[in-house]
């Protein structure tokens, strides 16, 4: 089959791979209809090289259809159309039936003291082939897969996989209470996705911040109050200003590790990047340090006791925060990778109603064939063409 390799930093190619085949009676077999290219997958393209493992197959963010199931699976059946979550878990252990499925114990790697396997996602995470490919097998199916009806496009389900469900355990985690107001810091799918599910919660105040100009267009049809961060300005006296002179109640930073503005460690990301794989693994499992520039900024903007929601991802281990600030401000900090599954039947309504409130079908800006992912990825990491959200169909030629 064909599927989306990583060879190296900035290298993914379209290869021929061995099809997947069930390994265990938990085990599912999936034809991929639609795929996403994730804002994180972003990072093992840039900066988290050290590991990864040349052959490695990427993606997280999978739908299609049953080809084949386990003798322990009985939800589905070929045929069924499903979605495919990006964190595995099984559903039974103690994580999983209190709503931590991102911290499953059945499929936690144990080696690196991380939490539940993700597809496609490095070495830290199970280093499990990931879903943009021809077809997938999937672990833990007896629970993973969410069955969803024919007839919508894959657009009204892919985004059950992450998008959905990562935008609406951050929008939760941010506690905006009623009447108040939430600042969302990164207006790329993930930041998107939350201004419309806040907007749709009745949140009052919501300000999207960003230096795209596609991004801050997107978010600006949608009623959502932007700043641009590329005219310069203070931007903490912008958004008090807009919110009573205190700041706002809540602040989402859905930009994570990467962000503009940290050049020291922007040059430590690409110095570890070019170490020898195995102490740069090392190196960033104890020393590694995240680009904080939004995560500060989250600081700076939140009002005194306030919340801030972290939903992008942060990967470093010796990270400096201000925390004479965070406690002095009383900030209240939550964050993780989304427990998919806890959110599933809460956003469901949302999917399948006919209106489409979320704007679902218009989401994604480029569909594209599964062999135009190695161009895919470099424009969306140089935040070209007007890219904001990329899928890949393996049935398009």
């Amino acid at each position: 089959m064909r599927a989306v390799v990583w060879h190296g930093k900035r290298d993914v190619r379209v290869d021929e791979v061995p099809d997947p085949t069930i390994q265990e009676p938990t085990d599912a077999i999936i034809r991929v209809t639609s795929t996403g290219i994730c804002g994180s997958d972003l990072h093992l393209y840039e900066v988290m090289g050290p590991f990864m493992t040349e052959g490695d197959i990427l993606g997280h963010e999978p739908m299609g259809i049953v080809e084949d199931v386990g003798s322990a699976v009985t939800h589905i059946a070929p045929g069924d159309r499903v979605v495919i979550p990006f964190n595995i878990s099984c559903g039974h252990c103690f994580m999983c039936t209190n709503g931590l499925q991102s911290q499953c114990e059945t499929t936690q790697n144990h080696e690196h003291g991380t939490g539940a396997a993700l597809f496609g996602y490095t070495k830290l995470y199970g280093q499990v082939p990931g879903g943009q490919a021809a077809y997938l097998r999937v672990p833990q199916a007896h629970y993973g897969p969410i069955k969803v009806p024919d007839g919508p496009p894959d657009d009204r389900f892919v985004y059950l996989s992450d998008v959905l469900p990562t935008a609406w355990q951050a929008v939760e985690y941010a506690d905006v209470p009623r009447g108040g107001s939430l600042v969302v810091l990164g207006l790329g799918p993930i930041g998107d996705m939350c201004t419309r599910i806040a907007r749709l919660a009745g949140v009052e105040t919501v300000i999207g911040i960003d230096l795209v100009p596609d991004r801050l267009e997107r978010a600006r049809h949608n009623g959502v109050d932007v700043l641009d961060l590329s005219e310069g300005g203070d931007v903490a006296e912008a958004i008090r200003e807009r919110t009573d002179g205190r700041g706002p109640d809540s602040v989402i930073d859905a930009v994570g590790m990467e962000a503009h503005g940290a050049p020291v460690a922007k040059l430590a990301h690409q110095l570890t990047s070019l170490l020898p794989d195995a102490i740069g693994e090392k190196l960033m499992e104890t020393g590694g340090v995240d680009r904080l520039a939004a995560f500060q900024t989250a600081i700076e903007l939140v009002r005194r006791g306030g919340t801030i929601s972290l939903s992008g991802v942060y990967g470093g281990m010796a990270d400096p925060l201000p925390m004479l600030q965070l406690f002095d401000k009383q900030v209240q900090l939550r964050m993780g990778q989304a427990n998919v599954r806890r959110w599933v039947d809460d956003i469901m309504p949302l999917v399948v109603d006919e209106d489409d409130p979320l704007e679902l079908e218009s989401f994604a800006t480029h569909r594209l064939p599964l062999d135009a992912a190695p161009d895919a990825y470099e424009h969306f990491q140089k935040k070209e063409e007007g890219m904001v959200k990329v899928l890949l169909q393996p049935g398009l030629t």
